[in-house]
């Protein structure tokens, strides 16, 4: 199944690549069960909303997620932050069905000098980073914890799409607070690191509710979060850690995936998605 989300229903497509490379107009059940896993792949664009720049281009991130049989989940995200110093960043992110954190890897780029690279482990009492940054060198850690942090961000936008599934909405919109948790930056763009740096301070996630929305990649069934608090005027600051509330809209059919996000206070941005392609993948009966 190839799929390009142009609207609530997708439209469907002729898998024309596979086509071409076996040099036939159609292929066999046999040839069309080789891709066991879903795929989903999307664009993200990053806008400013600060007076005078409203709506100029200020970034974009292209990702893909790969869905497996046994629940696995990998996001791999290519993110680019145009104002200065710009930002490169190549993130690989795997889940697990519970969307437990199994490992990452994080590739950063500032000013286009490289800041460094970092492979990253979790495992049920501790995570484990193997790294290299420009100021350390080379270098590996190790964190400590009782139970796995429900959170690791790793500063994709997909990402932090990702972290919305751990909200438990079974009691509809509500406040949730969340303890400390493991990030590779504490810099509110990434810049920094990558390295396993504790989020001290927690945080609260909002569940504001279900909604349908319109994006450039279509109109889709969504749900409604909010990191900080929604409605508050204040400004944040990179220099202390303090966030300015974040709003974000992802898809409701258990994918999260980034539908639109808008921050206020210091940062003033904006996220939307602008393309979705779908791949079910095929399953031997």
């Amino acid at each position: 199944g190839h799929a390009y989300y142009c609207a609530r229903r997708p439209c469907v497509a002729h898998t024309l690549g596979a086509l071409w490379h076996h040099g036939k107009d159609r292929l066999s059940p046999s040839e069309l069960a080789m891709r066991p896993h879903k795929t989903l792949r999307g664009h993200i664009h990053y806008t400013s909303s600060k007076p005078g720049r409203e709506g100029v281009e200020r970034g974009r991130e292209h990702f893909t997620i790969t869905v497996h049989g046994d629940g696995r989940r990998t996001l791999r995200a290519h993110c680019e932050i145009d104002d200065e110093p710009n930002v490169l960043r190549d993130v690989t992110l795997t889940k697990n069905k519970n969307w437990d954190t199994l490992d990452a890897f994080v590739r950063l780029t500032l000013g286009d000098e490289q800041q460094g690279s970092s492979w990253f482990y979790f495992g049920d009492t501790g995570a484990d980073c193997e790294g290299w940054t420009h100021e350390r060198g080379r270098f590996s850690e190790h964190e400590a914890y009782d139970e796995r942090p429900a959170i690791f961000g790793t500063h994709p936008i997909q990402g932090d799409a990702w972290h919305l599934s751990v909200i438990d909405r079974s009691e509809g919109p509500k406040v949730l607070n969340f303890d400390r948790f493991l990030m590779t930056s504490l810099d509110h763009r990434g810049a920094t690191g990558p390295s396993l740096v504790w989020h001290d301070p927690g945080m609260i996630i909002e569940f504001i509710g279900e909604e349908t929305i319109t994006v450039g990649a279509g109109t889709f069934d969504a749900l409604h979060f909010c990191y900080g608090e929604r409605g508050s005027t204040a400004q944040g600051s990179n220099e202390t850690n303090e966030h300015p509330p974040y709003e974000v809209w992802v898809t409701a059919d258990g994918e999260f995936v980034l539908l639109k996000a808008q921050v206020t206070g210091y940062m003033m941005t904006q996220y939307e998605l602008v393309s979705l392609e779908v791949h079910e993948g095929d399953h031997k009966s």
